[in-house]
């Protein structure tokens, strides 16, 4: 019989990602509208990834008392000591739109040059379980924000995130290219492997 899992968030992109996994380890995960918290706001407060990703968990896992799953993902830069950081979705301000978002961080980097210019996405993910457990898996993928915007794919700040492994930035590169080798990914293969130690 299969275990049961609430991923705190109602994207259905990111629960695919997450269930692909999951399901090696016999678990079916649902999401907060599947057991009724689809209007469920959380304060996100943390000042890391790992706090606000341990804040949506345990907030769901309180209210459930089943195994909970959440993640927190955003944008550092280097040149500005880690920002946007936790407030990646909202570095222009409250309800902004992605190309507000870039634009203010085009005008942040302006006139410094490409080798000041590195920067990593990061994603982290934390599974609470009812008896207190915790697992907590990061990933991370680094690049260079670039002057201008490159492609159409993706979002936020992809068509600003060149990454010079692959020669594009993330918005010119297919879904499956992005998955490959992003942040979400790379966190998602150490929850994997974390789970597999925790099974044998």
């Amino acid at each position: 019989m299969k275990h049961k899992a609430i991923l705190a968030s109602s994207n259905k992109h990111k629960l695919e990602e997450i269930q692909e996994i999951l399901d090696e380890f016999d678990y079916e995960l649902l999401t907060l509208s599947d057991v009724g918290l689809g209007d469920l706001d959380i304060i996100e407060d943390g000042e890391t990834f790992e706090e606000n990703s341990y804040i949506k968990a345990k907030t769901v896992l309180d209210l459930k008392n089943m195994v909970t799953i959440a993640d927190d993902s955003g944008l550092e830069v280097d040149y500005l000591n880690g920002a946007p950081g936790v407030y990646s979705a909202r570095y222009a301000g409250d309800h902004v739109s992605y190309s507000d978002n870039n634009k203010k961080l085009l005008e942040a980097l302006a006139g410094v040059s490409e080798e000041d210019r590195t920067a990593r996405f990061v994603t982290v993910i934390t599974m609470l379980f009812e008896n207190g457990e915790k697992i907590v898996a990061r990933g991370e993928v680094k690049g260079i924000i670039g002057t201008e915007l490159k492609g159409h794919g993706g979002f936020g700040y992809d068509p600003l995130f060149y990454v010079p492994e692959i020669g594009k930035t993330f918005a010119e590169c297919s879904s499956d290219e992005k998955n490959k080798l992003s942040h979400r990914a790379n966190a998602l293969v150490q929850l994997k492997e974390i789970l597999s130690k925790r099974q044998n």
